[in-house]
């Protein structure tokens, strides 16, 4: 096996164009035989083959894990660093899903500019994926299952073992006597994968011991036809997608076909940093943007809101409550919002001489816009301006004593525009949402 995995990897690397390798390294069998075979091969060293190794902290080896992995690179004398990751508990995605998210931000942060990111995702890992995916209702992109290569960070991700088998990696491992991490949470079937793989796909080979090739060839078939309908789909969302807003036209995306309708979204939603919806919102999406005009419809899952507004989606991080009540002096520093947003001046080096009063909208606020005739109130205001109703509850209003001068960067009184003509600066406001 230790010819086979060598020959296969030299063959891989001449495939694609000479990029820094750096191998995602968790220690375990996969990855281990991954990193130890690219070891032995010049051209990958001339590449400055290194690892990167996540802590996860969800076990209590894991630091022990770390040191294992340190060291292994260090008998190879190839550099290891280690990316410690905090994984967010409670976010209703699930512990498997969240510790996958860390893994991959960690990474994705740890690339350097032009690097190729190696998994050693194998054949075996291939039919699980595209299994789980059929059983979640995935269309032709995810019955496509994991490509083999694609973009990640600053550089691209890499999966040159699609091909071999988890044995075959396993007897490796084996012949070159390695030691290896043994992760308990790999025998954990109430995590879906390992159900999958340790109860489930057993049974099915009994039957029908040729389905892996069967499912293996499907995925190619899928993936075939989701690069065909990605051309389309790219176009339309160069139409239907607003660069200034980052919002989406509704009424043009529900008017598409469902195969270019569904993976349309996610490009969107995830290029928002958003999270895909399940089967069930998506219909919901659907239904709500048919909702009659003056209707707010708002969408929610895991830590995604889709609003539709203005016959267009928006997609924005789940809401934080804010207490109405907040208010802080403003001097003209960078202040820090209740929405995760700032206030700031043009001119990050002047500061005001007296210092004025922030707050939000309690209700009923009014303000005369130099230059206007008549005294405005806010809610009119805003609707006139199209401000997005989400961001009129964390809109920074500005008061010197009772007297609300400015609302933001959006509208200042003669007064607010005076006091600020004064000082050469001007405000400017960055909405959290």
């Amino acid at each position: 096996m230790s010819d086979t995995l060598h020959r296969h990897l030299r063959r891989a690397l001449e495939t694609l164009p000479t990029a820094p390798l750096c191998v995602a390294f968790s220690g375990g069998p996969d990855s281990t035989a991954l990193l130890h075979a690219l070891a032995q091969l010049p051209p990958a060293r001339q590449r400055g083959l290194r690892a990167l190794h996540v802590d996860h902290s969800l076990h209590g080896d894991s630091r022990l894990w770390a040191e294992h992995c340190r060291a292994f690179c260090a008998t190879l004398d190839i550099p290891c660093e280690v990316l410690p990751v905090q994984v967010r508990r409670g976010s209703g995605s699930g512990l498997e899903a969240a510790a996958r998210e860390a893994r991959h931000a960690a990474l994705a942060a740890g690339l350097r500019e032009g690097e190729l990111l190696l998994f050693a995702h194998h054949r075996d890992d291939q039919v699980e994926t595209v299994l789980l995916k059929l059983l979640r209702g995935a269309g032709p992109e995810g019955l496509g299952g994991m490509r083999v290569l694609r973009r990640f960070g600053r550089g691209q991700l890499w999966r040159p073992l699609l091909e071999l088998s988890r044995q075959q990696l396993h007897d490796y491992v084996a012949a070159q006597g390695l030691a290896c991490i043994d992760d308990p949470s790999n025998a954990d079937i109430h995590l879906a994968r390992n159900r999958l793989r340790h109860e489930i796909l057993p049974r099915l080979l009994r039957f029908w011991p040729q389905a892996p090739d069967s499912i293996l060839h499907s995925a190619a078939l899928s993936r075939a036809a989701a690069d065909t309908l990605r051309t389309q789909w790219l176009a339309a969302f160069d139409e239907l997608h607003d660069a200034s807003s980052g919002s989406l036209d509704a009424p043009g995306w529900l008017a598409l076909a469902p195969a270019l309708r569904e993976p349309l979204l996610d490009h969107w939603l995830h290029a928002r940093g958003r999270r895909a919806p399940t089967a069930a919102q998506r219909r919901q999406i659907e239904r709500q943007c048919a909702a009659r005009a003056g209707r707010l419809p708002c969408i929610r899952w895991d830590d995604t809101e889709l609003h539709i507004w203005k016959g267009r989606l928006w997609a924005l991080p789940a809401a934080v409550d804010i207490d109405d009540r907040w208010q802080a002096d403003w001097h003209g520093e960078p202040l820090a919002l209740p929405d995760g947003g700032e206030l700031t001046l043009d001119d990050p080096a002047v500061r005001l001489a007296e210092p004025l009063r922030v707050r939000l909208r309690r209700g009923g606020e009014r303000i005369k816009p130099e230059g206007d005739a008549h005294t405005r109130e806010l809610r009119d205001l805003f609707q006139q301006a199209r401000m997005p109703p989400w961001r009129r509850a964390c809109c920074p209003l500005i008061l010197a004593g009772d007297e609300l001068v400015a609302v933001a960067d959006c509208w200042l009184s003669g007064q607010g525009a005076e006091l600020f003509r004064k000082v050469g600066a001007w405000p400017r406001w960055r909405a959290g949402r």
